[in-house]
């Protein structure tokens, strides 16, 4: 049996103490045999091991070989380029490595550093991390729980558990023992370590310490959670190993043709030199192959998103969250905060035979039931708002205030004119507050409570503003009033006063009978108004959203149904329940639950795992200590702005106003981000690959190379990066969020990607082939000039046809992307430079090329854009 269902007595035998406390003896022992109680940390990779490990990667290793050739042969300068964007991107890899250990210390620092026990018969304060089991420990309002236990005393013990449950509202504790399983929130019987003492007083007998408290758990969750790689990360990890072992391939072949050629031609020139040309060529190859700007392009173009998403309250931790966004297929999402307003209302009211279905605006038109109603709401009602507009005190009576405020009663005013002269508390076994002001002359005994309490209480219920004798009708009335509300899941209050002898003025429990029933309230944690489009958005996005809950699972239900998260098939389950299933029945209902309630934190990362089983790109919110290890395992994490440090820690995104429709804004910058990174990947390989086709066609037909090594390295550096980076910033395409989710099978590739690439890429090449031709027919030097002027021209060109896959560029308008336009721009300024007369002799340009070798050239440059373009809008209206 468990702890919470034990009896007292029983707890105190079987961890051997009692209610004397141990003596110092024993507290030793224990010490020794359980640790202190503290979590510990665990052991991190040395900071070096993992720099070093950034750079395993294949694409990165024949970068750095090629970078080591270049610099042995003299070429300094791109080596230099090469070796620095490397090696920022390592330090950016361990930072962010670092940053998400911070969680399990955000943990340790979560722990009371003091507690007040009795050791040897004495009562006496000691270090929390000193707590064994056994120990009896005292609770007061204010204190942190320093270690989890069995309530001994409760003397209206209430401690907010929020961060371990997720609900807000304060636990009453009280000693009896509890039958049958019990979800965590349900315990009332148990404190929990780093749970916040609110009101009363208790103790505790300790039955868990360091990692065997709740929190302690997670701490162990934590650490064992998987970080998951972004589907992008994975996909450019694959691309990156198979296009390194082809680059190299590529490169050694084009190196032992020309060696070949060298060895066996009969050429006068010197072996040596031909030789080192020859590799200094190959080596060029790979480096104008391999985008080794790639990695740092997909970083700037994510971090835009992250300015973007920030705009729309959504902090990025993690730059690949953005990307993961766009592919998300699964929304894990609480529901006190981000779906609803996390603020108790009043939705609806009950009277007997009342001739309003709602309040009139003017109170004037009040009747005596509905003026009672409102004046029993205010006035028996400890909560208040202060100077600062901040609401104070139970979020039940806060309810009741703003009620009465909506409806033209100022409760202050109320309160001036019928001032408290004594009170009963609420609480928890009678279930009733009572209080008594002077009305109208008249001692008057207002009480509110439970609905099943006051019923069988109410001796009259006043109906048209005259007091009746309760009678079976009138109880059926109020009885189905009560059912009709909680079934809708709403909290229900009932309302009734006593008039009091003019003499009294102290009242006791036993006044609370023979009551005047008046009415009911019901009321809710109601949604967010945007929510309901949101949901649909995410529908028709391809995307389910999830309610996980710590609520009951009939509020959650109801919520779920309402906010058309529910459909009609699907159904909710408990923890309990969930805990019940085998894995195999779990993934056959997985698809149809829609709603969890009362769930522990082992649920959570349960239900992540299960649809990530699945393939699915889960998302996770979350605000408290119990949802910090689903944070982390779920593909994205996002925790809310109000919520603890550990589920920040833990997450990859942070919500600042806690709120659903950011995250399905934020889904549509994913998508957004991911398409602008696929149109930055395709015109660097496109125009790559336009490169290599002539290179090949010029090896296989034994022409001249029709680059030099400088040209392609220049090439490199001018389109490399700043026309990349301005289709970063793209805007969304207009169907962005009617597309599925991708697959995370999808390759970067897909989606029309590869055949973009491929039809660029092949114009491209064909119109450098032709332009060196037509060079290639006054002098080798002047076929040289031709093709790079071709080759770098229709890739600074072709940044207009990758805007888009389906749309033109004239279609999106032309001057609608300030950076494209500002990137060709440079790009033609750049190479201006080359065709200066101080630059030709370096750049392979002879004096003879002119402007009318320009134009020739800038006009197939020009007409392989206009081709793509042709060929897109033929593939669009094929589609």
């Amino acid at each position: 049996m468990e702890f919470y269902q034990r009896s007292k007595e029983d707890v105190l035998e079987a961890i051997d103490s009692n209610e004397q406390g141990l003596s110092n003896e024993e507290v030793e022992l224990r010490l020794k045999r359980d640790g202190y109680n503290e979590i510990e940390d665990k052991e991190k990779v040395p900071t070096w091991k993992l720099f070093l490990e950034t750079f395993k990667d294949p694409m990165v290793v024949v970068l750095l070989v090629a970078a080591g050739v270049q610099i042995v042969i003299g070429e300094v300068v791109e080596s230099i380029i090469i070796f620095l964007v490397l090696l920022i991107n390592s330090v950016i890899s361990v930072v962010q490595t670092r940053k998400a250990e911070s969680s399990l210390e955000a943990l340790r620092d979560m722990s009371a550093p003091e507690a007040k026990v009795i050791r040897n018969g004495i009562k006496q304060t000691v270090a929390a991390k000193e707590l064994v089991q056994g120990d009896i420990v005292f609770l007061e309002a204010g204190d942190y729980v320093p270690a989890d236990g069995r309530v001994l005393e409760s003397g209206s013990l209430k401690v907010n558990e929020g961060m371990l449950t997720g609900e807000s509202e304060a636990v009453e504790k009280s000693i009896e023992a509890i039958e049958g399983e019990a979800a965590l929130g349900d315990r009332r019987n148990m404190v929990f370590s780093s749970s916040l003492v609110v009101y009363g007083h208790g103790s505790f007998v300790v039955t868990g310490t360091a990692e065997k408290t709740e929190v302690g758990k997670i701490a162990d969750m934590l650490s064992t959670a998987e970080q998951k790689e972004t589907p992008l990360q994975r996909k450019l990890n694959d691309f990156s190993k198979k296009l390194g072992v082809g680059i190299l391939l590529l490169c050694i072949v084009i190196f032992a043709v020309q060696a070949a050629r060298i060895w066996f031609g009969g050429s006068d020139a010197d072996t040596t030199t031909a030789l080192l040309d020859a590799l200094m060529f190959s080596v060029a190859i790979a480096v104008a192959a391999i985008p080794e700007a790639l990695q740092s392009i997909v970083t700037i173009v994510l971090s835009v998103g992250t300015n973007k998403m920030a705009k729309q309250h959504a902090i990025i931790r993690k730059l690949p969250a953005v990307e993961t966004l766009g592919s998300t297929r699964i929304i894990c999402t609480d529901k006190t905060g981000t779906l609803t307003q996390n603020k108790m209302t009043v939705t609806d009211y009950f009277l007997p035979f009342n001739q309003h279905e709602r309040l009139p605006e003017n109170p004037d038109d009040w009747n005596e039931s509905e003026r009672l109603l409102v004046h029993i709401a205010a006035l028996c009602n400890d909560s208040y708002i202060n100077n600062d507009g901040q609401e104070i005190g139970d979020p039940t009576e806060t309810a009741l205030i703003n009620f009465a405020n909506k409806h033209a009663h100022e409760y202050e005013q109320l309160r001036a004119v019928y001032q408290r002269v004594a009170e009963i508390p609420f609480d928890s076994d009678r279930k009733l507050m009572s209080t008594v002001h002077n009305m109208d002359g008249a001692n008057m005994m207002l009480t509110k409570g439970g609905p099943d309490v006051m019923f069988h209480r109410a001796s009259y219920v006043l109906v048209g503003g005259e007091e009746q004798a309760m009678t079976n009708d009138l109880l059926e009335r109020f009885e189905e009033a009560n059912e009709a509300f909680s079934n809708q899941a709403l909290r229900v209050l009932a309302y009734g006063y006593k008039s009091l002898p003019e003499e009294k003025r102290d009242i006791d429990r036993e006044e609370e009978h023979d009551l005047v029933l008046v009415g009911l309230t019901a009321m809710m944690d109601p949604p967010r108004e945007a929510v309901y489009h949101s949901i649909e958005e995410a529908k028709k996005a391809g995307i389910r959203t999830i309610m996980i809950t710590g609520d009951h699972k009939t509020t959650a239900q109801a919520i779920g149904r309402d906010i058309g998260l529910m459909e009609e098939n699907d159904i909710a389950v408990t923890g309990q329940e969930l805990d019940a299933m085998s894995e195999a029945e779990l993934d056959q209902k997985l698809d149809k639950i829609s709603v969890y309630a009362r769930v522990s934190p082992e649920n959570k990362i349960r239900i992540v795992r299960a649809w990530q089983k699945k393939d699915a790109v889960t998302a996770m919110t979350g605000d408290g200590v119990n949802d910090a290890p689903a944070l982390k395992q779920a593909d994205i994490g996002i925790a809310m702005g109000s919520g603890t440090d550990v589920a920040k820690d833990s997450s990859a995104m942070i919500l600042t106003d806690d709120n659903f429709v950011s995250i399905v804004n934020a889904v549509q910058v994913g998508r957004t981000v991911f398409d602008n990174i696929k149109k930055a990947i395709s015109y660097l390989f496109a125009g790559n690959l336009g490169a290599i086709i002539a290179i090949l066609y010029a090896v296989a037909f034994h022409l001249p190379n029709p680059f030099t090594a400088l040209q392609l390295l220049f090439i490199n550096l001018v389109n490399d990066s700043l026309p990349a980076i301005a289709l970063g910033v793209e805007k969304p395409e207009p169907n962005v969020m009617q597309k599925k989710p991708r697959s995370i099978d999808e390759g970067i590739f897909a989606d029309g990607t590869m055949k973009a690439v491929l039809t660029r890429g092949i114009l491209i090449g064909i119109a450098v082939i032709v332009s060196f031709y037509i060079g290639l027919s006054h002098s080798d030097e002047m076929g040289v000039a031709m093709a790079f002027t071709t080759l770098i021209l229709s890739r600074t060109l072709q940044t207009f046809a990758a805007r888009s896959n389906t749309q033109t560029a004239i279609k999106i308008g032309l001057f609608s992307n300030k950076y494209v336009i500002g990137a060709v721009v440079l790009g033609f300024v750049l190479y201006g430079i080359t065709v200066l007369p101080f630059a030709r002799d370096v750049f392979n340009i002879p004096p003879e090329f002119g402007m009318t070798d320009w134009l020739i050239a800038a006009g197939l440059a020009l007409g392989s854009v206009i081709l793509m373009e042709i060929v897109k809008v033929l593939s669009h209206r094929r589609g």
